[in-house]
């Protein structure tokens, strides 16, 4: 049964701010994904990226996320889970997954130190050709897409609800 909700998108789309609220209104627990690697990892995401490398990163990424099995949770994935097409499958098999989409311009302006963030970004990539690379991913992956531009943190959240209100009858 998918009584797990699965927040994915670009870094900086609200993931894990949105999830803690959601997780609350809806009675659920809250995993951050990137927190359940980090504590297995014994390490920040920047620095597994720096010592394991980008390709790395993303096979512990995909094994920890591969193993999530919680009931009844919200769980805020890191923006590069779409890179993990088997860990991806498990997700969606537990859970209704929720694509947060916000447009280039909107990241851009949100994302600051993307490097210190633990952002997977290739030798060489932009941020630019990373979000037209993973926005390929989030939309095959999604359930449901909601889009954030212009709208507050609550007004995400209302939305989130709706369309999983919608989804779920």
């Amino acid at each position: 049964m998918k009584n797990n909700i699965v927040l994915i998108g670009m870094p900086g789309a609200g993931k894990s701010t949105i999830g803690v609220i959601l997780a609350k209104v809806t009675g659920k627990d809250f995993i951050d994904a990137d927190l359940v690697i980090q504590k297995e990892e014994g390490q920040l995401l920047s620095q597994i990226i720096e010592e394991e490398g980008t390709d790395g990163f993303l096979q512990i990424e995909e094994r920890v996320n591969r193993s999530l099995n919680p009931q009844a949770a919200v769980i805020a994935t890191g923006g590069s889970v779409v890179y993990g097409g088997s860990a991806m499958e498990h997700l969606r098999a537990i859970g209704t997954v929720v694509y947060l989409k916000l447009s280039y311009e909107a990241v851009a302006g949100r994302l600051r130190d993307i490097r210190g963030r633990g952002v997977v970004l290739r030798e060489g990539q932009t941020l630019k050709e990373l979000y037209e690379e993973r926005k390929v991913l989030y939309e095959r992956y999604a359930h449901v897409t909601v889009e954030e531009d212009g709208f507050t943190v609550e007004e995400t959240l209302e939305k989130t609800l709706q369309a999983l209100h919608l989804l779920i009858e």
